[in-house]
């Protein structure tokens, strides 16, 4: 069995001999270097080409447009941010406005209160002194009754005279009074 491994061995053997390389076609490719130099070179140039050719047809390369793109990220984020603060503001103010407009009202309010007040007590002090008119004129009355029915007994006539220059007396006064109130 040993022989027989050895033979198997012997057989799987090349010999490559000088002679023998030149007539077999391996031999050949390996004898002409510049041949195999210009197929790798081209091979390699039609990589980057198509490389090259491919970036441009995508555009930019693409950390440039990771770059631009979180550049335009940045700008509208600050525009965004900047219009917010802006209607912050905008916000703010118009709150302002409310708030002042609601503290003015509110004056106008207490204003009108104290006016209301102030009419109400004019009208207690009116209605008081439509009282003290009216109790006035009750009591004018009462006199002036009572005047006329001691008038109507039989007086003197010294008393008839006397009663009635007071009769007239009472009647001017109560006159007079009356022109008053009116005015």
């Amino acid at each position: 069995m040993e022989l027989w491994r050895k033979m198997w061995l012997y057989s799987q053997m090349i010999d490559i001999r000088a002679d023998g390389a030149r007539s077999d076609g391996i031999g050949r490719v390996g004898s002409q270097p510049i041949a195999l130099a210009a197929v790798a070179l081209v091979l390699m140039l039609t990589g980057a080409g198509s490389i090259a050719l491919w970036r441009a047809t995508r555009g930019a390369l693409p950390e440039t447009q990771r770059a631009i793109t979180a550049r335009q990220i940045q700008i509208r984020t600050t525009e965004a941010t900047e219009q917010l603060v802006e209607k912050t503001k905008a916000l703010e103010l118009s709150q302002q406005d409310a708030i002042d407009q609601l503290q003015a009202l509110q004056d106008q309010v207490q204003g009108v209160k104290r006016l209301l007040a102030a009419q109400q007590s004019e009208a207690k002090r009116l209605s008081e002194q439509i009282g003290a008119v009216a109790s006035a004129i009750d009591g004018l009355r009462e006199s002036f009754a009572s005047t006329q029915s001691t008038a109507d007994a039989p007086d003197p006539p010294q008393a008839r005279h006397t009663s009635v220059r007071s009769k007239a007396h009472a009647l001017r006064g109560s006159r007079r009074k009356r022109s008053k109130s009116h005015s």
